[in-house]
């Protein structure tokens, strides 16, 4: 498998890496089961060349189940370079305390990578810079040789990230970056300006639930699948260097490896009438109401998440990718159906509010270049997504 340099840290990574995300148990899943499956998916990721492992605090038992591979021999230390990731705490010793934690879980004495994680707010920013902060903990755990490199994970808008990269602080950044949302490119071409390694967060979940995807999208991507167009869109750009790969069994590999060992230089005539084909299927199907995704809507007044919205719309009237819209639109905050109170929604890890909130207050049409009619287009993507009982929208 192909190995690119992971910018200034000068690591030779593996074009895929090994995301432990969905390794911990499933639902009823007796332990030795689990360690069993989990041990199993990483020494098949190792086989196939695979020579990164990511993980975080919070995956679960994903460090536990890496530390037991590691006690039962089935990996080695030596064939992996390793990244976790802690959330920057109040104070400088509650993030070491966490990182000694993680360390002491996987039984490991260094680790490869360590991101700052979560970095999704300006608060958030804020807080690993200060002084004696996070930050500050972990060049702390550098300099005693048990980190080599320090980076930062962000589910935070464009703005956001190009503040973080444009500190000097770090010497990667691990973000959402896809085919189907290629919104972060200014960030990462700025890292690569920077000479930082860019690892792409969940392409094959987060960039559309390509492990599953609608007839539709199948016939548009042919002769390859959508699983390795996105890969390919990704990999044909020298600045991205790792793709993380969620697997949480061995087979879960067999998808990537067709075009995951072939060469990655420029995208070819065969391979650009595709993504024209998916273009063009966009814009017919979309005609005069498709949104570009330029964000110029915001800020919105009662905090819908406008952009993400409409981008939805825009995956499933062109491609039908409801299930994947669905599954986007429901991470946001909604009105309870009984109280009409705010409830749910994700946080700083996936703002906003879903488009019950949209009152037709018409702010967000004065400031779109497109000139669309954006509250109807809400509406129909709040309807497709999440049907309309128990729920109220503006009224006409």
């Amino acid at each position: 498998m192909e190995l690119r340099r992971f910018g200034k840290t000068e690591m030779k990574l593996s074009v895929l890496s090994f995301g432990a995300m969905r390794i911990p148990p499933e639902k009823d899943e007796p332990e030795e089961e689990n360690i069993a499956r989990a041990c199993a998916t990483m020494r098949r990721g190792l086989d196939l060349g695979i020579n990164h492992i990511e993980t975080a605090r919070g995956y679960g038992q994903s460090e536990q189940l890496i530390g037991e591979a590691l006690k039962r021999g089935v990996i080695r230390r030596d064939e992996f370079f390793l990244t976790t990731k802690v959330f920057p705490a109040a104070t400088g010793a509650e993030f070491r305390k966490t990182l000694d934690f993680c360390m002491q879980t996987m039984g490991v004495d260094y680790v490869d990578n360590l991101d700052l994680h979560g970095i999704n707010t300006p608060e958030v920013l804020k807080l690993a810079l200060k002084r004696g902060g996070a930050l500050a903990a972990a060049k702390k755990a550098l300099r005693e040789g048990i980190v080599g490199h320090i980076g930062f994970s962000t589910h935070g808008p464009l703005e956001l990230i190009l503040d973080t990269i444009r500190t000097d602080e770090f010497e990667s950044v691990n973000l959402h970056y896809y085919y189907v949302n290629p919104r972060n490119l200014p960030a990462v071409r700025l890292a690569a300006e920077k000479d930082m390694g860019v690892y792409i967060i969940s392409p094959t979940d987060k960039g559309g639930m390509l492990f599953d995807p609608p007839a539709k999208l199948v016939d548009l991507c042919t002769p390859w699948t959508p699983i390795e167009m996105n890969q390919r869109w990704l990999l044909a750009q020298p600045e991205v260097h790792s793709l993380s790969l969620g697997c949480a069994k061995p087979e879960e590999y067999d998808a990537h490896l067709a075009m995951a060992n072939r060469p990655h230089g420029p995208i070819t005539a065969e391979e650009q009438a595709v993504f024209d084909r998916l273009e063009a299927a966009m814009r017919d199907a979309l005609g005069d109401t498709y949104c570009t995704f330029c964000h110029e809507c915001l800020p919105c007044p009662h905090d819908v998440n406008i952009p993400e919205i409409l981008r939805v719309r825009n995956l499933i009237v062109a491609y039908d990718m409801k299930a994947f819209g669905r599954f986007r639109y429901n991470l946001l905050a909604y009105k309870d159906p009984k109280t009409g109170e705010r409830a749910g929604g994700a946080g700083h890890w996936f703002p906003g509010a879903n488009a019950d909130f949209c009152t037709n207050c018409r702010s967000c049409v004065s400031r779109c270049p497109e000139e669309l009619d954006v509250p109807l287009l809400l509406k129909e993507a709040h309807a497709a997504v999440a049907g309309e009982a128990g729920k109220r929208l503006w009224e006409d």
